[in-house]
């Protein structure tokens, strides 16, 4: 029997570990890593957002997530290696659309971290999260066609471009795509 995608409860924090990484809660210690990320000129093209200007910005970030996950809106995790507690990139779920049984997921690793394979690496144990703990149907992503390598990425681990618009919050972001992934089981 096919059970419905039900409201998601993370009071008590998915830790979520793969091979070579631990996806862990989002921390007040991470702020550094948090604002290189924000901060990156080319990424906030890219996704169409205002990038961080200072710490403050990075730690108010961290409080609006803290926020998000205590409220279930989104579930938003540290990428980190087992070894190393670093933060190195982040990875979440987030736009949840009960009604159609879809969220999005959304990603972003620091540049020395990329083409290592990391990134896929954490998405497909998300995916696995989204399809099994939560029961979701479909996973959405919106990369700009001007971001080839995420393009790349969600093609890589089974995403499809899709025709259908599906709800999502992105404005101000280039060649905006819909890309998406149907729950297998």
């Amino acid at each position: 029997m096919n059970q419905k995608m039900r409201q998601p409860d993370f009071s008590i924090f998915p830790v979520v570990e793969t091979e070579r990484l631990k996806l862990r809660k989002l921390l007040l210690d991470d702020a550094a890593e948090i604002y290189q990320l924000r901060s990156d000129l080319k990424i906030a093209a890219l996704t169409g957002r205002i990038p961080a200007t200072s710490l403050n910005d990075a730690i108010s970030f961290i409080h609006n997530i803290e926020k998000f996950v205590e409220e279930n809106q989104s579930v938003y995790w540290a990428i980190s290696f087992k070894d190393a507690p670093s933060l190195i990139g982040t990875i979440c779920l987030w736009n949840f659309d009960l009604q159609n049984e879809t969220v999005e997921i959304g990603y972003e690793l620091l540049p020395q971290f990329q083409n290592k394979g990391i990134m896929a690496e954490a998405i497909v144990h998300i995916l696995n999260y989204g399809f099994k703990t939560i029961k979701v149907k479909m996973i959405t992503a919106f990369p700009s066609d001007d971001n080839p390598r995420s393009v790349k990425l969600l093609e890589k681990v089974g995403f499809k471009l899709a025709s259908d618009s599906y709800q999502n919050t992105h404005e101000n972001v280039p060649g905006l795509l819909t890309f998406t992934l149907s729950n297998p089981g």
